[in-house]
């Protein structure tokens, strides 16, 4: 059974990823991981000489019983899904959030992780600020991001995009294996810039090869990278978008703020994150 680590702060963003997260379970047969972390702040002991174990005690008794109080209302979310079946553990862990994640997936060996975004800023922060590092690049693992406008729906069109690499194919057929599950359809998106070295034999190879999937694909011409994507989204009716993760400054050429905006915003649809190196 597959494993799915689920960071939670409780909050709007993090309920509304937490019903994709069942129903992602659902399809890729697996057990979720609820993470919730905390920082206990940094108090100077000659100051609280006697109490200074008593706060750090009062700090996590609290956050325990606010853990303790929010998992039943998780748990009747999955009853009223009819997903009760989805086994669901659970993580209590102080300190860094990223730190903490890190450890929770190789400890866990977990095979996704799925996260819940607010708008513009977490979308920004997630993959060009400091958290791009530690989550993309150093966590090794598929990483599902769910804007808080996303409701989930049935999973009928995945959307994939491509630089035909001879390292996507892996990838490719990842997400194949995840539309089989669901009966979806894949449709792989190629943007063909003025600046573009794949040859037009490479488009046929790779029809060829995926003949007897159900894969699409799209090569459209266009040196506006972020708003063909963005119709692509739209004008295909795309579900969940894939993207591979080939460097970091392939992020911060595309995923900017303005970018994530409108994906946030205007077309809300869960952005799944693989790594080339799985």
């Amino acid at each position: 059974m597959k494993k799915i680590l689920f960071p939670t702060d409780f909050s709007e963003a993090a309920t509304n990823a937490f019903v994709h997260a069942l129903e992602f379970a659902k399809i890729v047969d697996a057990e979720l991981i609820l993470l919730h972390t905390f920082e206990i702040p940094v108090y100077d002991s000659q100051f609280f000489p006697e109490n200074y174990a008593s706060i750090y005690s009062s700090i996590e008794l609290a956050k325990f019983e606010m853990f303790k109080d929010e998992i039943p209302k998780l748990r009747t979310i999955a009853i009223e899904r009819n997903l009760e079946a989805i086994v669901i553990k659970h993580r209590l862990m102080d300190g860094d959030l990223i730190y903490n994640l890190k450890n929770a997936v190789e400890e866990d060996k977990i095979d996704f992780v799925i996260m819940g975004t607010t708008g513009v800023s977490d979308w920004t922060k997630f993959f060009t600020g400091s958290n791009t590092n530690s989550v993309i690049s150093e966590v090794k693992v598929p990483v599902l991001c769910i804007p808080v406008t996303a409701k989930f729906n049935k999973i009928k069109i995945i959307g994939f995009t491509t630089r035909y690499r001879e390292k996507d194919k892996i990838e490719l057929r990842k997400v194949l294996e995840i539309a089989r599950k669901t009966n979806a359809k894949v449709k792989s998106l190629y943007v063909k810039t003025s600046n573009s070295d794949v040859p037009d034999t490479i488009f046929k190879e790779w029809e060829r090869e995926f003949a007897n999937d159900n894969v699409e694909f799209l090569v459209l011409p266009s040196d506006d990278v972020k708003e063909t994507i963005l119709d692509f989204i739209l004008y295909k009716d795309i579900d969940i978008l894939t993207t591979i993760t080939h460097k970091r400054s392939f992020f911060e050429g595309i995923f900017d703020s303005g970018f994530t905006k409108k994906i946030a915003k205007e077309v809300s649809v869960p952005v799944l994150v693989m790594h080339e190196n799985q």
